[in-house]
């Protein structure tokens, strides 16, 4: 764990423009920004395309080097790269999600994913590759197997939420799959053995401390025995489990609340993501960008947190998705609605 003391600021390193619409999302790719490979990332909009930006090495400059078009008809809300960085999902409104592949340097679709009733709102790859989730407005989520020869089998349907489920997101090293929703829940989904028959081991309501409204995003610490979780009730929420009794394999460990920040944005928080570092990073409807560390005292029971850092005009509109980076820098790639994405790199100032 890191001693966060002193004090830290957001610099903005670079504003991209390209897109002609909002910029909905945004993933790095995690095979890059280490051994001499440049980042990538890839951002996908309201205007139809996908867009994949790269790092010049020797300037450090962001380069749009492929603009992924004339596929989707519609948004695109959610991109998510496999864990060895070959391929990207894309998920649209459109009620495809589209798999594309880098091919001698041109990104090609190899494939097409359907089933959704309507609009597909979020993508994630399980930590082998092995399994790909998608989510949509028809409340429903699916699982898909990822089989040779680009060819994807869904190998379940899970039922469950009663409104439009906003993001779906697998546990880091568990084939644990966590959906949130329109419905106000956070639903934990355990296949059996083989990954064929898919259950929910677990809902997350405002009964057992869980949000009053509509949850948006959420994101794992590094070890994946913390969760946070963001919502239109204004609130962050931090949530924990038994990592022994998590790995061991000897029946489901329970997400339990431990804390919630509350009073640090006052509109919808749409964003959070947690890095490899220990910084939580949420992005919201009020043009703002925070920064949360644990506190380093011990609590009696469970965590506090603290804010260490706020940005009030990160985005002259709404900030949709906030990313950081893989690699040795401490970069954050943020996402709006003004139709621009920004670098932004955590700097101490003396």
């Amino acid at each position: 764990m890191e001693l966060w003391d002193g004090r830290f600021e957001l610099k903005e390193t670079a504003k991209l423009e390209g897109h002609t619409d909002r910029v909905w999302s945004l993933a790095w790719n995690p095979a890059t920004g280490a051994g001499g490979i440049p980042l990538v990332f890839a951002s996908c909009s309201g205007d139809k395309t996908v867009r994949i930006w790269e790092q010049s090495p020797s300037s450090g400059s962001w380069n749009c080097k492929a603009v992924l078009e004339e596929t989707h008809t519609r948004t695109v809300r959610s991109c998510a790269w496999s864990p060895n960085g070959k391929l990207l999902a894309t998920a649209s409104f459109d009620a495809t999600t589209a798999m594309w592949e880098n091919i001698g340097g041109d990104y090609e679709c190899v494939s097409t994913l359907e089933g959704h009733e309507n609009e597909v709102k979020s993508v994630s790859w399980n930590a082998s590759g092995s399994l790909l989730a998608t989510c949509s407005r028809d409340r429903t989520v699916w699982i898909w197997e990822v089989l040779p020869g680009n060819e994807y089998e869904c190998v379940s349907v899970l039922q469950g939420h009663t409104q439009d489920v906003k993001m779906v997101q697998w546990h880091p090293t568990l084939d644990l799959l966590f959906s949130c929703s329109y419905d106000n829940t956070i639903k934990v989904w355990a296949g059996d053995d083989d990954n064929d028959d898919w259950h929910c081991v677990q809902t997350i309501d405002e009964s057992n401390n869980g949000h009053s409204s509509t949850v948006w995003a959420l994101s794992f610490n590094a070890t994946g025995d913390k969760m946070v979780t963001c919502s239109d009730d204004l609130t962050l929420k931090i949530w924990e489990t038994d990592e022994t009794r998590l790995h061991s394999g000897d029946g489901y460990s329970p997400w339990r609340h431990t804390c919630t920040l509350s009073g640090n944005h006052d509109r919808t928080i749409f964003s959070v993501h947690w890095s490899r570092n220990g910084i939580i990073a949420s992005g919201a409807a009020d043009d703002a960008i925070r920064l949360f560390v644990e506190n380093q005292e011990k609590m009696v029971d469970g965590s506090s947190f603290q804010l260490l850092y706020k940005k009030e005009k990160a985005h002259n509109m709404d900030v949709n998705s906030v990313q950081w980076s893989p690699g040795e820098k401490r970069l954050l790639a943020s996402a709006s609605d003004d139709g621009t994405i920004k670098i932004w790199e955590l700097v101490s100032v003396s």
